[in-house]
């Protein structure tokens, strides 16, 4: 028996056509979001689904040696944010 210890999402493999995402440094502008869902902690890269204050952003923290980088999407609206992340997750955006 196979006991699945993540209970997470995976990223799909990146489809030839994927949407490339715009990645930038976090703000430093003090907001109150909240992720509301994010991939699986067993990678090395972990997504997460930022929502508040009627908008919505993706941010991708990949573990380095001796660290992490965080980076962060542009801001949606929460309806296009969670496209974008529907998108992310079946390979169609990177």
């Amino acid at each position: 028996m196979v006991l699945e210890t993540c209970v997470s999402p995976h990223l799909g493999m990146a489809q030839r056509d994927h949407v490339r995402l715009d990645w930038h440094t976090p703000d430093q502008v003090l907001e109150r979001v909240r992720p509301v869902a994010w991939t699986c902690v067993c990678r090395a890269t972990v997504y997460e689904l930022c929502e508040g204050g009627g908008r919505a952003f993706i941010r991708r923290t990949t573990q380095l040696d001796g660290g992490h980088q965080v980076d962060e999407s542009h801001r949606w609206s929460i309806t296009e944010a969670r496209a974008t992340w529907t998108a992310l997750l079946s390979g169609h955006a990177r």
